[in-house]
């Protein structure tokens, strides 16, 4: 199956040098290279746009065009200063130092008070943030979450309007990567409280200081991003509008779009859409966007997932290899061996080699006993049916129907499929409304503990609600130190007990193969940040 995948993409790879037929200069015109617009189609409305609540990809993309933190991710993926112009930084904090040209959409100054009003707002139990987590390296914001101190009592603070100064609880190495994530961007206090809870809920519900404003918005149908001209690096952005005209989860609509010249990008490209791609000669790009899929089981109680053997027994009759070849079927793609992806940096080499971790190997023998003695545990002569909370993708449908053969035939157990567009689907993950939920996790930040941290008992991200004390202390060790060895020792000490508890089931880490138009140049993927990056792209002039 690994030979078959390597002759798939040497096909693919050879056809980098051809291009895409029939562009002819009024289809040119026709997407936006006569006004500098790109096109582009997104597969999901973006949920959440309001930063303190926002937990997603697809909205975060849209803030990481709109609005911008202290830094940003460069062309390369390294952190550049945003808002902020310099900084500097120990282990007891940092001092940031703010642009005086920075501006809001409306005119107004970005000032220091703005990132102590967010940052506050994020950790503050009342706005119920998932995301507040990751503020916990900033002095006192996990006892603030956890409504123990006032959230003024913030380790952040504002000594005139164009410094932030941070404490940290402890040591955070990676803290620059945190000030480009989309929870720690600014927002204006009075607008944010003239809005009320209708705050970021359409285009003109929001105040933007990044390169481009949300300018319309029809919900579940298209978004126009325009320029912004009051953004204090305008001149840098070369687009005027990132043009959003189609909304759906449905890959062969899209592909359509592309060939038909109605987008410039088509961002993913699944399985089905390979040949289709090679037959219409289009110039096709793969990356590797950082990500893991995996299925999350539900601990709480009632559930039968809460059962140690049941989730043991699912795992066992699992092949990675089979599925990612199977199901999946983008070249590159890898199967899932932990929690920590194999693309992340250990201490002097990459996490995985420096803490290997060898594939679970499928032993449908060793399943049917196990469901057996999962049978007895519970007191049951048969399990009930397992809801499968998942997407409305081609890929989810496919992926739910080959665990739903694969779990009847192997261990006779019977799968209820419970499809949901993304936005509900999020919400019944954070409901916990599921047995097993096909989920993915992408880098907030270029360091092992963004993902290591997802199975911590106070990440309300945790959607299944895995606890085990030992991972816990563990994590809170890795967190209290900055020396990078005991770091990544205490992160592979956790994920091992995770992975040896089946908190979850490590599916794949995610390959992307994509085509443009060759009138776009510029477009920056990034495996940190928002993907795709429009910031630096630009359209060739058409000759007329």
């Amino acid at each position: 199956m690994k030979n078959s995948t390597l002759v798939i993409f040497m096909q693919l790879t050879a056809t980098v040098a051809l291009t895409t037929p029939g562009l002819t200069s009024s289809a040119l015109a026709a997407t936006g290279s006569a006004n500098k617009t790109l096109s582009y189609a997104l597969s999901t409305e973006p949920p959440q746009l309001n930063s303190l609540k926002s937990t997603d990809t697809e909205s975060f993309f849209i803030l990481g065009h709109t609005m911008e933190g202290l830094t940003r991710y460069g062309k390369s993926g390294e952190i550049v200063p945003g808002v902020a112009e310099k900084w500097t930084m120990n282990d007891q904090g940092a001092t940031f130092t703010l642009r005086k040209n920075a501006k809001w959409s409306d005119g107004k100054p970005v000032t220091a008070k703005d990132f102590l009003f967010s940052w506050r707002a994020l950790v503050n139990p009342k706005t119920a943030s998932e995301y507040a987590f990751i503020m916990y390296p900033v002095k006192n914001a996990e006892a603030i979450n956890k409504g123990k101190l006032d959230p003024k009592e913030l380790g952040v603070s504002a000594p005139d309007d164009y410094t932030v100064k941070v404490v940290f609880e402890k040591p955070c190495g990676y803290f620059l990567g945190l000030t480009a994530f989309g929870s720690f961007m600014p927002i204006r206090e009075d607008f944010y409280n003239s809005k009320k809870d209708r705050y970021a809920a359409d285009a003109g519900d929001l105040v933007y200081n990044g390169p481009f404003m949300l300018t319309k918005w029809t919900h579940g149908a298209s978004l126009a991003l325009d320029k912004n001209p009051n953004y204090w690096n305008k001149d840098r952005i070369a687009l005027d509008r990132i043009d959003i005209p189609y909304i759906t989860p449905d890959n062969n609509a899209r592909f359509n779009f592309f060939k038909d010249n109605k987008v410039d990008l088509l961002e993913t490209l699944n399985k089905d859409d390979l040949q289709k791609a090679q037959a219409e000669r289009l110039k096709m790009k793969n990356f590797a966007d950082g990500t893991l899929l995996f299925l999350e089981f539900n601990f709480r109680d009632k559930r039968p997932t809460a059962n140690k053997n049941l989730r043991k027994a699912i795992a066992s009759v699992f092949n990675a290899d089979e599925y990612v070849n199977r199901v999946v079927g983008i070249p590159g793609t890898k199967a899932g061996l932990g929690l920590i992806p194999q693309w992340l940096r250990g201490s002097k080499d990459l996490f995985r080699k420096e803490h290997p971790m060898a594939a679970r190997k499928a032993n449908v023998a060793e399943g049917k006993k196990l469901i057996e003695l999962a049978k007895k545990e519970m007191g049951v002569t048969s399990i009930p049916p397992l809801v499968w909370l998942t997407g409305d993708t081609p890929l989810s449908a496919k992926e739910a129907e080959y665990f739903q053969s694969l779990l009847k035939t192997t261990l006779g157990l019977e799968l209820k499929i419970d499809k949901q567009i993304f936005k509900q689907r999020l919400a019944k993950m954070s409901a916990g409304d599921f047995d097993i939920v096909a989920a993915g996790w992408g880098p907030d930040y270029s360091d092992p503990m963004t993902f290591a941290e997802l199975m911590t008992s106070w990440n309300e991200n945790n959607r299944g609600q895995y606890k085990n004390a030992a991972y816990d202390k563990l994590i809170r060790s890795a967190q209290a130190t900055a020396h990078a060895t005991t770091r990544m020792t205490a992160m592979a000490d956790a994920e091992k007990l995770a992975i040896d508890d089946f908190a979850i089931l490590p599916l794949f880490e995610r390959t992307k193969v994509y085509v443009h138009h060759d009138r776009v140049e510029g477009i920056v993927r990034h495996a940190v940040g928002p993907d795709p990056d429009f910031t630096m792209a630009s359209i060739k002039t058409t000759k007329q």
